[in-house]
């Protein structure tokens, strides 16, 4: 029996096939964000962790050595929620236990002309949250009720901010 598809169209089906498998072999790897990280302080002085949720979940977050080189990025601190953050907003010291959250790595000391980043991850790698970078001096211009977290232009700049705790629920993830 005969086949009724023309070489041609086959030919063309294949390749467009071969296409999409490249374009999705080549494609990044990068897991989608659907939150935003931030940092505060506690009156006291303490740097607190604070996650806007925009849609799904995030199960924690992890304070690492900003690097251009991932091979120099250190992990010195992580945290793990007791339930998966849905949206809304989160806040949990990172020096301390925390209720609700649990620290898989306890925060090490924090050093002076060095960059940190905290980002939010789920398990499963399905979500994620945009980082926020920052040094002590950031840390220390910091007051309570205020958050630090790199805000996103309509155009796609990212700039870092400080704004109201209010503030930062509020329009954090207008340009998720």
């Amino acid at each position: 029996m005969r086949s009724t598809t023309s070489r041609p169209v086959f030919r063309r089906f294949v390749g467009a096939a071969a296409v999409g498998v490249a374009l999705a072999a080549t494609s990044g790897c990068t897991v989608p964000p659907d939150a935003v990280a931030g940092i505060s302080v506690t009156a006291d002085g303490h740097l607190l962790g604070v996650m806007v949720v925009c849609g799904h979940q995030i199960d924690g977050a992890t304070l690492y050595v900003d690097n251009d080189d991932v091979n120099k990025e250190v992990t010195v601190g992580s945290w793990t929620a007791d339930h998966p953050l849905t949206p809304g907003l989160a806040t949990w010291t990172l020096d301390s236990p925390a209720a609700g959250w649990r620290a898989t790595r306890s925060l090490a000391p924090l050093t002076a002309k060095t960059t940190y980043a905290l980002y939010g991850w789920t398990k499963d790698n399905s979500w994620s949250a945009n980082s926020i970078s920052f040094t002590l001096a950031d840390r220390n211009r910091l007051t309570p009720g205020k958050v630090r977290y790199d805000n996103i232009s309509d155009n796609g700049d990212e700039s870092a901010i400080t704004v109201s705790i209010a503030d930062f629920k509020a329009k954090a993830c207008q340009n998720m």
